[in-house]
């Protein structure tokens, strides 16, 4: 497997995505991979977009944003892409708290009343 260069397989393999997790972002054009008849090879450039690609959907960004990120990057370089993201990083922050906050709300509820129900049957509290 070479750094500079990998096959489709090899891409697959390196990200550990599926082939069709691997289509799916060249049809939606975040990946563009050099293609020598039906072989598709992808250069350090396309490893570096995969990279960011599943880094953004690790901390719960939609594709279309980080697509345009990417787009931000051709188009106006590093420093602004990295300006871009800054402000979606703030506002993924707040929403992931906002999440973190129904979530431990729910939580308390359903142990509420878990507790409770479990107490009218005589079953250990948690």
């Amino acid at each position: 497997m070479s750094e500079d260069r990998l096959t489709f397989k090899e891409m697959c393999a390196r990200f550990d995505v599926t082939p069709r997790t691997l289509r799916y972002y060249e049809y939606i054009e975040l990946l563009q991979p050099e293609r020598d008849g039906r072989s598709r090879y992808y250069s350090r450039r396309e490893i570096a977009r995969m990279k960011l690609i599943l880094r953004g959907r690790k901390f719960g960004f939609p594709l279309e944003d980080i697509r345009q990120w990417l787009l931000v990057y051709d188009q106006h370089g590093s420093e602004a892409q990295l300006r871009e993201w800054v402000g979606a990083a703030d506002r993924q922050l707040d929403e992931l708290f906002e999440q973190r906050r129904q979530l431990d709300e729910a939580i308390e509820e359903l142990k509420d009343l878990r507790n409770e129900t479990a107490k009218n049957l005589r079953i250990p509290s948690v």
